[in-house]
């Protein structure tokens, strides 16, 4: 039973499902952006190349023979997978990018609202002295 009661304590740690939550929208982007280069980047990018369909191109090593399947460097596929891939990558970096910069313009607009303003730091500086020579003063009084 213990076995049953660290399993569940370290399956609800916050850190944990925020990995599986994780996981689950970037599955999810991951088929927004497949579709987005499938669908509509790759058939702008086979008019401009004069409408090659970059995942039907390969390099056949074996053509097909009667039952057997044709052995084939599917170079095209390849290049479909790195177009996805970069997308995919720089979506990601510009969010990263956008959420930094949000959070240090957090930090900044925190670290203004500490600093006072000038005339309350004299203020203040004025009362400190006035107060230092309040206790002078009374020094001299109690020893006379």
């Amino acid at each position: 039973m213990k076995i049953i009661k660290d399993f569940k304590e370290f399956a609800m740690r916050g850190n944990v499902i925020d990995l599986a939550v994780g996981v689950i929208i970037g599955g999810a982007f991951g088929k927004i952006v497949t579709s987005l280069v499938n669908d509509i980047l790759m058939p702008i990018i086979s008019i401009l190349t004069g409408g090659v369909n970059f995942v039907d191109l390969k390099f056949v090593i074996t053509q097909a023979q009667g039952t057997t399947a044709e052995v084939a460097i599917k170079y095209g596929q390849f290049m479909q997978n790195t177009v996805d891939f970069l997308i995919i990558a720089f979506t990601i970096f510009m969010v990263i990018k956008f959420l930094n910069a949000t959070k240090k313009k957090v930090e900044v607009v925190q670290v203004v609202a500490k600093i006072p303003d000038q005339q309350i730091v004299l203020l203040e500086d004025i009362r400190n002295l006035l107060r230092k020579k309040e206790a002078k003063a009374k020094l001299r009084d109690e020893e006379e």
